[in-house]
């Protein structure tokens, strides 16, 4: 466990909290351990009918914390990123999954909101898959979910330019169920996630299970893991990793 997730229970939701406001809750190893454990928690214990994902600070989360994937991408990391052991408990939830979403939501703090079944944002949150600026491909069966939701040209827009799009952009193209003023975000998503845990669990549940085929998505994630560890180790991940700690523009003219 990490004081950097913070998970707690009331009335039958599980709420569990990024809690790294000072690195805009980019994402450890150790935070995806504790969330991954939390989902495996809600699954197994009747008694939670819902979880909900939040955060302290003014950012959702921005993300890996690419210290990580630096490390990994020159071998000197002691152990490789974590992230898919979260993405997969995701992709296996079978009870109702909210989010309340503040600030931006980089690569996974956007990828994984497309397994959740309502989204509150800002109206000024930013949301982005940056995968390919940073010579990565898409993650959290995002290269499906992503295209679902909002269309395959969209889509690959999105990822190939990796430019953010607003909260408000989010909810007119699918992603979301509403856009608010920050301050309104986790308290709306707070309130869904209470009205879902006073409905009939079976039926949310076999409602969930007719929408979305959870082994089609696992399936998809251990393709795309395997091109993402193919890429994190490629000269084009070197020259990016070493572009945003020189804060300065990747040139991938020569990799």
């Amino acid at each position: 466990m990490t004081e950097h997730v913070k998970v707690s229970v009331d009335n039958g939701v599980m709420e569990i909290t990024w809690n790294r406001p000072e690195k805009k809750n980019a994402i450890t190893n150790a935070m995806y351990a504790a969330a991954g454990d939390a989902l495996e928690k809600a699954s197994a214990d009747p008694s939670i009918r819902v979880a909900l994902f939040t955060s302290e600070g003014d950012a959702f989360t921005a993300g890996n914390d690419l210290s990580v994937f630096a490390a990994a991408n020159s071998g000197a990391a002691a152990e490789a990123p974590q992230g898919h052991r979260l993405i997969h408990n995701l992709a296996k939830f079978d009870k109702p999954l909210v989010a309340g979403v503040r600030g931006v939501a980089v690569g996974v703090g956007m990828t994984m909101l497309l397994h959740c079944d309502m989204v509150y944002v800002a109206k000024d949150a930013k949301l982005s898959v940056p995968f390919v600026n940073l010579a990565l491909v898409p993650e959290a069966a995002s290269s499906i979910t992503l295209p679902a939701r909002v269309g395959h040209a969209r889509a690959f827009q999105l990822f190939a330019l990796g430019e953010p799009i607003t909260g408000e952009q989010a909810v007119a193209i699918g992603i979301a169920n509403a856009a608010l003023p920050k301050e309104e975000v986790i308290g709306a998503a707070r309130d869904a996630a209470r009205r879902l845990a006073q409905r009939p669990l079976g039926a949310l549940m076999a409602t969930k299970k007719l929408m979305r085929d959870g082994e089609i998505l696992l399936q998809q994630m251990n393709r795309e893991a395997e091109l993402f560890g193919r890429q994190l180790k490629s000269p084009e991940a070197a020259e990016a990793f070493m572009a945003f700690a020189q804060k300065r523009a990747p040139d991938f003219s020569k990799t």
